[in-house]
């Protein structure tokens, strides 16, 4: 509900705030007070677009700020989508700067005006005779249908089938798409996943292949230095393994002569020893050594292989070739795999749709349930609402397609006067008709779901006394559960609320400027007088003033 409104710096307000209660408040004032202006102002801050003219003060910048408890809307999941802290009071605030630029936020947090305006269309319902085409709208009527035949639990599991059934059709398009497009690809693919499978791929084979290739084409440098380090070691006259061990027995026959000679000792020791061992290695390697073009020839190739492929794919490495390969292999079984993929997929499909079938039956069969008790309900309405004749066509009828809200045809027509053809509501009712239409409707959903905050914009305009007292008596019944406002200028509206407030203008030092108040018992009594008489009041009509009150 709306806790609290302020408004500084906009068209004739300079600074205004005020505070609302629950249950049913009215607004009245004399034509051209401002009470179009007070609800242009709390239009801004629910996401309206404004511009310049919307200062009164060129100079200065217009802030809006509006105040809800918002515990009883189940909104925090609209906070979490849009990254906001909920707080159960929640203030909105807009400002329009001189430039014309505009800022809005939630809780302080900046937002777009898109934000602001989702947001605020799940706090206030404003409605007056020009806003009254929604009740034209089939997704509009539909949700009517469905408050009353407690649809929401169908509507839920039928929208979850639809996003699975929406997901399986665009899975199983998007194959049959791959189909017939990949067909022309498959062969190119084919013939590029061979090339790289005959190059048997393996990480690291590259580095292995160059170093065998280094070997296999150096191999008399190879052999040519292994015999000369063979010679170095084992020759008899200068081989350092001789020598060695003559230097080993030197130090062997030093040991005995403290600790410093038997550190030499062990030093000389571990050196014999690796070189002996490096003597034999070398000579096993050397055996182990020889041409073999045969062999070179075959690593060349293979090498060459891979460089080919590499520039042919621009990569640099085995690595990204498998890569390649794997990616290409996957396409290709892809290819290969699609007919049992699409089948598979067409199953899901078939049965997915079935699913969605039944909850759109369950759907249906709920509201054809509940249409003549709307049909009664309204017309029973109406009538008391001095349409005495007005009648209504309603029926559900399959649709060809799965719609958001089920799989149905609303048709929903209207006759105001006995005899009169059936008609669609926008083509044949009033703007007086829609506007009683709109508020009955509004009143029955009133009952079945939590409305947000309803603002009902003179929408008794036109209709008499009598039709105006039970108007009001319905906008009264639904503020039993709901926050409700009425901007009326028929007195019998303005009594039925639990607070009244009156707009006016006064003439200030610079000009003039429109306030808001709440009326005192007294001043109630007064200003309905007026209402009804005129600005001269007469004891009668503050005896009818005080009669309607009561």
């Amino acid at each position: 509900m709306l806790n609290n409104l302020s408004i500084q710096n906009y068209a004739l307000i300079d600074d205004l705030n005020v505070s609302f209660s629950s249950g049913f408040t009215t607004i009245t004032g004399e034509t051209g007070a401002g009470k179009s202006i007070l609800l242009g102002g709390l239009s801004l801050v629910l996401g309206k677009r404004a511009d310049l003219s919307s200062l009164k003060n060129k100079a200065q910048k217009c802030i809006i700020e509006a105040e809800f408890e918002i515990s009883k809307y189940e909104l925090k999941p609209f906070f979490d989508v849009n990254d906001l802290d909920y707080e159960a009071v929640t203030i909105l605030r807009r400002e329009i700067l001189p430039s014309g630029k505009s800022r809005a936020f939630v809780n302080d947090s900046p937002v777009v005006l898109e934000v602001l305006r989702n947001l605020g269309e799940r706090l206030v319902d404003v409605h007056s005779q020009h806003q009254t085409l929604r009740l034209t709208e089939n997704d509009f009527q539909l949700k009517v249908v469905d408050a009353l035949a407690e649809n929401n639990e169908n509507l839920d599991a039928y929208k979850r089938f639809l996003e699975r059934y929406k997901k399986a059709s665009k899975e199983l398009q998007e194959l049959m798409d791959f189909q017939s497009n990949s067909n022309k690809e498959h062969d190119y693919n084919s013939f590029l996943l061979k090339e790289l499978e005959s190059a048997q791929l393996k990480i690291g084979a590259q580095a292995e292949l160059e170093a065998e290739f280094e070997q296999l084409n150096n191999v008399e440098q190879i052999m040519e230095q292994l015999s000369r380090g063979n010679q170095l070691l084992n020759d008899e006259q200068i081989g350092i393994l001789g020598k060695l061990t003559d230097l080993k027995r030197a130090f062997q026959n030093l040991a005995d002569f403290g600790n410093t000679y038997s550190a030499l000792n062990e030093r000389v020791q571990s050196i014999f020893i690796e070189m002996d061992d490096i003597a034999s290695e070398l000579e096993h390697v050397k055996d182990g050594v020889e041409a073999n073009p045969l062999r070179l020839e075959t690593v060349n190739a293979q090498l060459q292989q891979l460089y080919d492929l590499q520039k042919k794919h621009q990569v640099n490495s085995v690595e990204e070739l498998i890569e390649i390969r794997n990616g290409l292999s996957d396409k290709v079984d892809a290819v290969e795999n699609i007919e049992s993929k699409i089948k598979d997929k067409e199953v899901e499909v078939s049965q997915i749709t079935k699913q969605v079938e039944e909850e759109a039956i369950k759907i249906r069969k709920a509201r054809n349930t509940v249409i003549p008790k709307l049909k009664s309900t309204l017309q029973e309405s109406l009538y008391s609402l001095g349409m005495p004749s007005a009648t209504f066509k309603i029926e559900v009828n399959p649709s060809a397609s799965f719609k958001p809200n089920g799989k149905d045809d609303l048709v929903f027509l209207f006759s105001a006067n006995k005899g009169s053809d059936y008609g669609e509501l926008k083509k044949v009712a009033s703007g007086g008709e829609l506007s009683r239409i709109m508020l009955t409707i509004k009143s029955i959903l009133a009952k079945y779901e939590q409305l947000p905050t309803m603002m009902f914009d003179e929408i008794d305009t036109g209709v008499s006394g009598e039709i105006s007292n039970r108007m009001g008596e319905i906008m009264q019944q639904m503020s039993k559960t709901m926050q409700v406002f009425s901007i009326t200028h028929l007195p019998q509206v303005a009594s039925k609320g639990a607070q009244q407030f009156k707009v006016f203008k006064e003439e200030i030092a610079d000009g003039t400027s429109t306030q808001m108040k709440k009326l005192n018992p007294e001043e109630r009594v007064n200003e309905l007088a007026e209402m009804l008489g005129g600005k001269s009041i007469s004891e009668s009509a503050l005896a009818h003033a005080r009669q309607l009150l009561q």
